[in-house]
């Protein structure tokens, strides 16, 4: 996630650059029915150090068959969806990750 911070009248003021699909490192974990866990997602900020977010709560939304995501992406059935919570200074955000398991990578994108 990036951010930028700035300092007004003693407040600290976070902004989000808008990047769409962004790849991302998540730890998750796999249970023996075949769902996925989302638990934690590590991107760079500007700095280029890593972060390190802890998923707060989780949903799958991934469909069945071909699909359109809403950034977009075409979706297949080997593409996962989730809305995630994430902790940002103390302050929620929601994120959709995708992981491609043709290719076994991540990507984020901001919910709003």
């Amino acid at each position: 996630m990036t951010l930028r911070y700035a300092e007004r009248t003693g407040e600290r003021i976070v902004e989000e650059r808008n990047r769409k699909n962004q790849r991302v490192d998540v730890i998750c974990q796999h249970s023996r029915d075949g769902s996925i866990i989302p638990l934690k997602i590590r991107i760079r900020d500007d700095d280029g150090e890593y972060q390190i977010y802890a998923i707060k709560g989780y949903k799958d939304v991934s469909g069945n068959g071909a699909y359109t995501m809403p950034n977009g992406i075409p979706g297949t059935s080997h593409t996962w969806m989730f809305e995630c919570k994430i902790a940002v200074f103390s302050t929620e955000r929601r994120i959709r990750l995708f992981y491609n398991a043709y290719e076994n990578f991540w990507r984020m994108d901001y919910v709003g």
